[in-house]
């Protein structure tokens, strides 16, 4: 059996994002036993962009449990995401997943890229 890396978490899932990610799996049976993996990576208008996909565990990923929910992130991501918070809102206008990035000097105002201060 592989080992899982627990480390502090890079992240945090509200229980509303994490139940809107638990009917994301239950509607789509292709992400059934998948985790969902949270990263960072180059790109978007401000330098780096956020990322969020259903994905198999890799042998560095971090791995956290938020109200029933399997959170992984890799080292790379983790430097930039740690401390930050991932909400879910359901509102007809700016509805979607909203992250809160302590480590963002300037986010973009579509919410996706960020420029990163000192990681």
């Amino acid at each position: 059996m592989e080992a899982t890396v627990q480390i502090e978490p890079a992240i945090s899932l509200t229980e509303s994002a994490a139940n809107h990610v638990k009917e994301m799996v239950e509607e789509q049976a292709e992400n059934a036993g998948k985790f969902l993996r949270v990263y960072v990576e180059d790109g978007g208008c401000s330098g780096l962009q956020y990322g969020m996909v259903f994905d198999e565990k890799r042998t560095d990923d971090s791995v956290s449990d938020f109200h029933g929910v399997s959170v992984l992130v890799d080292p790379f991501s983790a430097n930039y995401l740690r401390g930050t918070v991932i909400d879910f809102s359901d509102a007809l206008t700016g509805g979607g997943f909203k992250i809160s990035n302590p480590n963002a000097r300037q986010s973009c105002g579509c919410g996706k890229s960020f420029e990163a201060g000192a990681a």
